[in-house]
């Protein structure tokens, strides 16, 4: 990683941001795909690629989420190109997701997260107690 600003004058083409500086498009990047809605979505879909998820299943399978967050949470990873929306013209529509090869591609990163979450969850809960503080739900 670079030190070197986001378009400052030490920036050349190909360099990578400044992960510090909020205006840093990989820190913006990371913000969105960061979120523990997102990596749901991901490992659900991974889990049906290249096969499609309609919306209804999706929500059905994340617990938890609401509708709008699922929605929000769809146009942001379609947007950023991780996931391809189709819709039916039937009445109601009936909408389809998938994961791109983009969104596959994260389905490893956030994989080794989950992991990693779980292997050390035990041990921040024991922190958290000694802290004086509940566990994180």
């Amino acid at each position: 990683m670079t030190t070197s600003r986001p378009g400052g004058p030490d920036k050349r083409p190909g360099d990578r941001g400044d992960l510090l500086d909020p205006r840093c498009p990989t820190r913006q990047l990371l913000d969105r795909v960061g979120t523990k809605w997102t990596s749901m979505v991901v490992k659900v879909l991974a889990e049906e690629a290249p096969d499609e998820l309609r919306f209804a299943e999706l929500r059905r399978r994340i617990p938890g989420i609401s509708q709008k967050m699922l929605s929000t949470t769809l146009q942001s990873m379609a947007r950023d190109g991780l996931v391809a929306r189709r819709v039916e013209p039937t009445v109601p529509p009936a909408v389809h997701y998938r994961l791109t090869e983009l969104g596959v591609s994260l389905e490893r990163p956030l994989s080794a997260l989950r992991v990693w979450a779980e292997t050390h969850m035990p041990e921040i809960n024991r922190n958290n107690q000694l802290a004086g503080e509940s566990p994180p739900a």
